[in-house]
């Protein structure tokens, strides 16, 4: 029993009825019931980590996300992720909280990661980090690859957030757990290509308006293709870089 996160999953499924969020979850039964597990999560939006805690809860579990640091040094916040025993991510020494993420999956958790790092700006599946895979051989638990579709029309980078009542429709897919195996570079890449099949299903099914923000360049939306969003990414590092070397922040 853990009251503060159903206290928190209560106040998060008021959200969603007031928003009008028309949830769809397929196959939840992938999650394991019991004993440790990475859930890869796809990453178009602000408020992804919310939408994938839903289908674990088909089997009453929680999932412990990996997030920033800074989340956790707010004083709103950070209370609340700690109670919820979310593990802090500080980019600057990510050995600790990749410790702190092993030690947990090797005592049954589930423990939330996003394997493209930063949010998809193309709305496509980036590339991969291969922390997913290399917490999973370590911890010898399996992979459960967790895709969401329509996140990115509530809360996404460089667009304004529509947290009003917009009865967006939102699709999640639970794929098969994929069992861990060696080396870490082929594991991540059976992740990513398996993540890319199931976001190609949960599209067929989605009404994609031409033109719109949310929608990919190759469905006919004007998102930026991956290369030009990898363009936009660089960019952007390599401006923060700058700022840090110069003290402007």
């Amino acid at each position: 029993m853990e009251p503060v996160y159903r206290t928190i999953i209560g106040i998060a499924r008021t959200v969603f009825a007031v928003q009008g969020l028309k949830f769809t979850v397929t196959g939840d039964e992938h999650v394991p019931a019991t004993g440790g597990a990475v859930i890869a999560v796809n990453h178009t939006g602000y408020m992804d980590f919310t939408y994938a805690g839903l289908p674990v809860r088909s089997v009453k579990r929680y999932v412990r996300f990996m997030a920033k640091k800074e989340v956790f040094d707010n004083k709103i916040s950070g209370p609340i992720m700690r109670s919820l025993k979310h593990i802090p991510v500080d980019r600057t020494a990510g050995a600790e909280s990749y410790r702190a993420a092993v030690e947990d999956l090797r005592k049954g958790e589930l423990v939330g990661v996003y394997p493209e790092a930063t949010i998809s700006r193309s709305f496509e599946i980036k590339g991969f980090k291969s922390g997913a895979a290399r917490m999973a051989i370590e911890a010898g638990v399996p992979i459960v690859p967790v895709v969401i579709w329509g996140a990115q029309r509530v809360w996404t980078k460089g667009h304004p957030k529509r947290l009003g009542r917009t009865n967006t429709p939102i699709s999640i897919a639970v794929g098969e757990p994929i069992a861990p195996f060696e080396p870490a570079e082929e594991l991540t890449a059976k992740l990513r290509t398996t993540m890319q099949e199931l976001l190609a299903g949960l599209q067929e099914n989605y009404e994609h308006p031409a033109g719109e923000y949310w929608v990919p360049a190759r469905l006919g939306g004007s998102a930026p293709t991956l290369e030009e969003a990898d363009k936009l990414d660089a960019e952007e590092a390599e401006a923060r870089a700058r700022r840090k070397s110069t003290g402007e922040g």
